[in-house]
């Protein structure tokens, strides 16, 4: 019994010097803790282990170099044979890691391009911006260690709107966009936004469309485990947040989120801060109207 509160007490000081992310607790991925573990089979759903893997490179190939420039080193963990489903992010010094498991590839909602999203979550969680996780808690909670103190941690949401507003946009920049949106198969809603978030011009209102339906292969796979109605990107969350959520939205708050970062008219070029919600996004307080970040998590700043 005394040898087992040890190990729990070793546990629990190695979470404190090494902080996962999605959930303050470390319990946490991109998905609350579960139980889902979807094994290598051949009978098994989702993409291949060639995909899993280039899907994961294209992405980490863009920010390993920014994250050295940063002064850290980038380490993905590609778990093809662990079936979790889940994703996790991880800073210890100055060493920032992502985790990637295949169980989570297997899963049936999860295509290329929504594999390449969660990617770009959990770095987001490294280098998403503000808000961070603490920052709507007095203490700082788990992350905050101190009174007043943030995490190194983008939230939870915000991890989600990076993901869109400037990762993928980057990862996704040089493709076919026009002949892989038609491919897609894309609600009427999201292909009229993209439009005219747009202006109509072609090339940038597919990536757009590609972006949004990314964040909906994702956004199944949390309607289908927690075993809500299906999210759709004309029924929008109309939750008002008192305050900023730094945990995970519901997975129709979570589309929402992709979307608007698929809308948003900022350049991906143009970077977010790590202490300004408003630089580098679409933001109430700069007179945006459409891209900002849905009111169902986020209180912005007035």
């Amino acid at each position: 019994m005394v040898s087992s509160k040890i190990a729990a007490m070793a546990l629990s000081l190695t979470l404190a010097g090494s902080a996962l992310a999605c959930s303050e607790d470390g319990k946490g991925g991109i998905l609350p803790e579960n139980d889902f573990y979807i094994p290598v089979s051949k009978d098994a759903a989702g993409m291949t282990e060639i995909q899993f893997n280039s899907a994961i490179d294209r992405v980490t190939a863009i920010y390993e170099p920014l994250i050295v420039s940063m002064g850290a080193k980038l380490v993905t963990e590609k778990n093809w044979t662990d079936g979790t489903v889940n994703a996790y992010a991880q800073q210890s010094g100055k060493t920032w890691k992502i985790s990637m498991f295949g169980g989570l590839a297997r899963h049936e909602t999860i295509t290329d391009d929504g594999l390449s999203l969660v990617v770009c979550h959990e770095i987001g969680h490294h280098i998403g911006g503000a808000p961070k996780k603490g920052g709507s808690t007095a203490g700082g909670g788990w992350w905050g260690g101190g009174a007043g103190a943030l995490s190194w941690a983008s939230n939870e949401g915000q991890a989600d709107y990076f993901a869109t507003l400037k990762c993928l946009r980057k990862t996704f920049l040089n493709d076919d966009n026009v002949t892989i949106a038609r491919s897609l198969n894309a609600p009427k809603s999201l292909v009229d936004a993209c439009n005219k978030s747009n202006k109509n011009d072609k090339v940038d209102s597919a990536l757009c469309v590609r972006l949004g339906m990314a964040g909906k292969s994702v956004s199944d796979l949390f309607s289908v485990l927690g075993k809500l109605p299906e999210t759709k990107f004309e029924t929008p969350d109309s939750k008002i947040a008192a305050k900023t959520d730094d945990n995970h939205p519901k997975a129709q708050c979570r589309l929402d989120t992709y979307f608007q970062g698929s809308l948003c008219e900022i350049s991906f070029n143009e970077d977010v801060s790590q202490t300004d919600e408003v630089q580098g996004t679409c933001h109430p307080k700069l007179g945006h109207a459409i891209g900002t970040r849905p009111l169902c998590w986020f209180k912005p700043i007035q």
